[in-house]
């Protein structure tokens, strides 16, 4: 049985559970057929046995001694029985089978209700989930109908942007044609006034002339009391310059005088006129005065070791300045103050601190004399001191934002501050006024001054040339990063410019080119306000970097000379060289100042 093919199939189907059922039921059938094979067999059998004995009584004849003896009866009795409990076996074990097919029946129908249970539950679920699906399609739908919506409005108002920043660009440029047409309108109406007053002043001189040849003057004559080897043109202090006037009118004390023809007299008077004149019309007025020339340093020595550390604010350190005479060093800090410190034998001395700033200290700047400093705020505004004043003598006040910046020009009274505001403001300081504005398009970090020239680095990565005489910008140089200083040389030949892709660039001002540009691995400019100098004979280029090092370059071969650290643990914001290039001063964000010698 094993080897048939209803036995192969019983194997092939065995895995399955719902299959070993199907089997069962039908091995029971097999078996119930071959149970009544056998018993139509056994009745057939057994009523061939009764017919030929019955016929053998009815007719009287003695049966056969093998066919009807005991024996044979008994045998067949025995196989008969054999055969009955072989059925009876086989109809118990059908019977168990039936009881535990039966049971397994149960087990499987009650396995197949709770799966009918369990998919009548999901298909519940499944129409949940649809119609979960037909109302997130329908959002979506809303959704993408909303985006669609936004996105014209977007698009409208894109065009409206662009309809409205045309017309503030055309706006801006008329409003700059109306400026320049207004600040035409005031020279000319200032050359006609001065015009004017030259005609009007010219026309009284002529008639006290005329008035001065109508009287008799008597002159003692002292030929010898006024001799060429005598004559001395003294250097004039700024103070001797107001007794100007006074040494214009005394009396001719030479008998030459006398010998004076009327031109000459006239061309003296004329002289005398342009001086006042000139004078008068002076910004600075009666007291401008250009200062002598600074100190020049033929030699510079390079600095190589620490000579003294302090720390001078309360908070980061933004400025550093030398005075004139390399004596005094000024530093201006986070914490609004401006402390003067004594250099004297490689040691750092507080001598004063100066007081009245209301907001960060941006930059600091001596005159020529050294007698007064001026330093940009983060207060809007620009501060003045003398030494040995501790509060603020003055304040320049009309930036809008920060200031970021302030210079002194090369005449006592004059002044010159950039602000984030976007402009650059010309300061009288006798009167404590701008004097002029000069609009930008960004904001500016730095400014310099050169004799007819201001130089502004700016945000946007553009230096910018204005000529002191006009409102106009002459130049403009492109840099590959933010503007963070300007140092001019003391020459006025070229400028430094530290920028914020990590390089320095000396530009030739005669040309106006970038002419070397200075960069080295582990270089990093720390801030917007990072600044780089030159050495007082221009032979070195110097700057901080943000990882506390000094980076000295050489000028004349271009490449990296040497770099100084170990002090510094913070980023380095500004520099300075003494006048006599005998030592280097630096200023970090960690309130700290090293004097290198």
């Amino acid at each position: 049985m094993n080897g048939s093919p209803l036995a192969r199939t019983r194997r092939s189907w065995s895995p399955c559970p719902g299959s070993l059922c199907f089997l069962a039921d039908t091995k029971l059938l097999e078996k119930s057929s071959l149970l009544v094979h056998f018993t139509e067999k056994l009745q057939a059998e057994s009523f061939a046995l009764q017919a030929p004995r019955s016929g053998r009584e009815t007719n009287g004849s003695a049966l056969e001694p093998g066919l009807g003896s005991p024996e044979a009866l008994q045998t067949l009795k025995i196989k008969c029985q054999g055969q009955i409990a072989e059925m009876k076996g086989v109809s118990g074990e059908l019977a168990y089978r039936i009881i535990e097919l039966s049971k397994l029946l149960k087990a499987k129908e009650c396995k197949l209700q709770e799966q009918k249970t369990r998919l009548a539950s999901l298909s519940g679920r499944i129409s949940e989930l649809e119609a979960e699906h037909q109302q997130l399609k329908g959002r979506a739908e809303d959704l993408g109908s909303g985006n669609w919506a936004r996105k014209a409005e977007y698009d409208a108002l894109r065009e409206r942007y662009r309809l409205r920043d045309g017309e503030l660009r055309r706006a801006a440029e008329k409003e700059q044609e109306l400026i320049e047409s207004l600040v035409r309108k005031k020279v000319e109406a200032a050359e006609h006034q001065n015009k004017k007053n030259e005609r009007v002043k010219q026309a009284r001189l002529f008639r006290e002339l005329k008035d001065a040849m109508k009287r008799t003057v008597s002159i003692d004559v002292e030929s010898d009391e006024l001799k060429p080897a005598e004559v001395k043109v003294p250097v004039r202090e700024p103070e001797e310059l107001e007794g100007c006037e006074k040494l214009w009118k005394r009396p001719f004390r030479s008998a030459s005088a006398t010998s004076m023809t009327l031109a000459q007299c006239v061309d003296v008077f004329k002289g005398l006129l342009d001086f006042r004149l000139k004078r008068g019309n002076s910004i600075s007025s009666g007291s401008e005065v250009r200062y002598r020339s600074m100190p020049i340093c033929l030699v510079t020595c390079l600095p190589s070791r620490v000579s003294d550390v302090q720390e001078a604010h309360f908070s980061e350190v933004n400025a550093v300045k030398f005075n004139p005479s390399s004596g005094v060093l000024a530093t201006g800090g986070a914490d609004s103050l401006i402390r003067l410190w004594s250099v004297a034998g490689g040691k750092l001395e507080n001598l004063q601190t100066l007081e009245g700033a209301n907001g960060s200290i941006t930059s600091i700047e001596f005159d020529p004399s050294g007698c007064q400093i001026l330093a940009a705020a983060y207060n809007n505004a620009a501060q003045l001191w003398h030494i040995g004043d501790c509060k603020s003598k003055e304040t320049l006040t009309g930036h809008a934002d920060k200031v970021t910046a302030a210079k002194f020009r090369s005449t006592r009274h004059q002044a010159v501050t950039g602000s984030r505001d976007r402009t650059v403001k010309e300061w009288d300081l006798c009167k404590g006024a701008c004097c002029r504005t000069i609009n930008v398009v960004s904001y500016c970090n730095d400014v310099v001054c050169g004799d007819n020239v201001i130089v502004s680095g700016h945000h946007d990565k553009k230096i910018r040339f204005w000529d002191s005489r006009g409102p106009r910008c002459t130049e403009v140089i492109p840099v590959e990063g933010k503007v963070t200083s300007l140092h001019i040389s003391q020459d006025q030949m070229h400028l430094l410019s530290c920028s914020r892709d990590n390089t320095l660039k000396v530009i030739d001002l005669k040309m106006n080119n970038v002419r070397q540009v200075f960069r080295a691995d582990g270089f990093k400019c720390g801030s917007d306000w990072t600044k780089a100098i030159f050495s007082p004979d221009k032979s070195y280029a110097l700057v901080g970097s943000s990882d506390g090092s000094l980076y000295l370059w050489n000028m004349e071969s271009g490449k990296l000379e040497t770099i100084l650290s170990g002090e510094h643990r913070a980023s380095v914001n500004a520099v300075a060289w003494c006048f006599s290039g005998q030592c280097v001063v630096s200023v970090d964000q960690a309130k700290k100042v090293v004097l290198w010698k």
